[in-house]
């Protein structure tokens, strides 16, 4: 996923010993931690070695898997220091070119005259693309099924090959397959809607404004960071993601970029581990700790 790409390579810039020299900290190179497969969310290389580690977490890593997950071997409220959310990333939902569905309104009635018959695919149990969907069946008393995959790459594919009816995903994973006309982009779950597609409502503007799935990325670190190297870290990224370059990047493909103080990320982070806890029970996903 590009989004990542381009929002490490601006924060690793600024975080290189040279963007701060005339600091205390840092004085070495800043170990990166982006704990996501090559050909997922992002494929940058962890950078090697420095004292503290700095991390990119996702919802799904930090809040979903505290319910999700049997046995958690960490807690992210105690055992990360949170630096800053920076950027949302909101779930869009399409259909494949070929479904004779032109809208949201159009997909709802054929899942009512074919109830349990159409499926929706995600990138695995308890994803976010996932708890998209439920939240879409529990809200919207649809009939659908679901189908995870390992991934989005396999599960776009199906998708577009016509083996399942819908699909929640990232919206820079789906963007390009609607662009070229691929997949009809129905609905978006958020409050919002993206800029990069104007013209797509969202599902509380269609009357479902409990259907909210955000995915999300921050900076973390470990528990029990000094504060004035909290703040500094936080005062770098939120220096970077003010560039021209990262903004139009980002926000081209749907990112919200967002920049927020440690506290208010702690907080979020708390918010979301209860929202999402809801929706795992509800759903009776669950996955065993490799």
């Amino acid at each position: 996923m590009r989004v990542l790409r381009w929002l490490l390579v601006a924060l690793i810039g600024a975080m290189l010993p040279g963007a701060v020299a005339a600091e205390t900290y840092p004085s070495r190179p800043i170990k990166l931690v982006v704990p996501f497969p090559p050909g997922g969310p992002n494929d940058i290389i962890a950078r090697v070695v420095a004292h503290y580690t700095i991390g990119i977490c996702s919802a799904g890593a930090i809040a979903i898997s505290a319910s999700l997950v049997e046995k958690v071997p960490y807690d992210s409220t105690k055992d990360l220091t949170a630096i800053t959310l920076v950027a949302t990333v909101p779930e869009l939902l399409v259909v494949p070119a070929g479904l004779n569905v032109n809208s949201f309104a159009e997909l709802v009635a054929m899942v009512n005259a074919k109830p349990g018959q159409l499926n929706f695919a995600s990138t695995g149990p308890g994803s976010m693309p996932h708890l998209a969907g439920e939240l879409l069946k529990i809200n919207g008393k649809l009939n659908i099924v679901h189908v995870p995959y390992r991934g989005a790459a396999p599960a776009v594919n199906d998708l577009l090959g016509g083996q399942v009816q819908m699909m929640f995903a990232d919206i820079p994973v789906l963007l390009p397959h609607v662009q070229a006309g691929k997949l009809k982009a129905l609905a978006i779950a958020s409050k919002a809607r993206a800029p990069s597609l104007p013209d797509v409502r969202t599902l509380g503007e269609l009357g479902l404004a409990n259907v909210d799935a955000e995915n999300w990325y921050g900076m973390i670190g470990p528990a029990k960071m000094p504060a004035d190297i909290v703040a500094k870290l936080n005062a770098v990224t939120l220096e970077a993601l003010k560039s021209p370059d990262v903004v139009q990047k980002l926000s081209t493909q749907g990112a919200n970029l967002i920049g927020d103080k440690p506290e208010q990320f702690a907080a979020f982070i708390k918010t979301e581990i209860a929202k999402w806890a809801k929706v795992v029970e509800a759903s009776g996903a669950k996955q065993q700790q490799q």
